[in-house]
């Protein structure tokens, strides 16, 4: 996981336990923005994105819960609320309107990290349908098959490894190495002749690919409309 691609956003009233957590995730590579309430919040989510939002609940002004609330009906960003110990209806509040997790002040700055990186993990191995559309194929995952112009041409396990993890994140550039790793391969050739066997069971013109494209100098990446 490379944390440095990960734009967090610590909202507290406390300037000590703010400093804290935004120097603590710095350190482990995180991009962290702060804000002090929920207004300066609000502001920065309407500008920018981000990838976790991390919220005390009892704040001044509006509280943590109120934000937790307005985020939540159009947004999707994951929410970890901190919360005063021993305040059991505040978490079930928070919890009842959509917040992916929370942690009791005090609380040790590794669990927090460890509750981040848990839920990073989950968005980054999204579920996918057992069958789904590449251009003019469709691609059962389930029955290891891809069906294209009425003929239904099988994969084997290592493709459907490549197939699933690059459709869980579409236009994405994979390396070799990437590759490698998902099939517990090493050969860059090896390698390139697995994407050339895809290519030729996915695309309607394998050498002139509209959805399994060489990104030059970078590796692969598969398109879906």
């Amino acid at each position: 996981m490379n944390n440095s691609t990960f734009h967090i956003l610590v909202v507290d009233d406390d300037d000590r336990i703010r400093d804290l957590v935004k120097q603590y995730l710095e350190e482990n590579n995180f991009v962290v923005s702060t804000a002090n309430d929920v207004p300066s919040a609000k502001k920065k989510i309407s500008i920018l994105k981000f990838d976790i939002l991390i919220v005390d609940i009892m704040m001044p002004g509006e509280s943590g819960l109120s934000l937790t609330e307005e985020v939540k009906k159009n947004n999707p960003t994951p929410i970890i609320l901190l919360t005063a110990k021993g305040e059991t209806k505040d978490r079930i509040k928070g919890l009842e309107l959509g917040a992916d997790d929370y942690l009791g002040k005090p609380f040790e700055p590794k669990e927090l990290l460890l509750r981040i990186k848990n839920i990073l993990g989950k968005m980054q191995n999204p579920i996918l349908p057992n069958q789904i559309y590449i251009g003019n194929a469709l691609i059962n995952l389930e029955k290891l098959n891809i069906k294209i112009d009425e003929k239904v041409i099988k994969i084997n396990p290592q493709e459907k490894k490549i197939l699933e993890k690059m459709l869980q994140f579409p236009g994405k550039i994979f390396s070799r190495e990437e590759i490698g790793k998902i099939i517990n391969i090493s050969k860059e050739r090896t390698i390139d002749v697995m994407i050339t066997r895809l290519r030729q069971k996915i695309e309607s013109n394998p050498k002139n690919p509209k959805y399994l494209q060489t990104i030059r100098g970078s590796g692969y990446a598969l398109w879906i409309e």
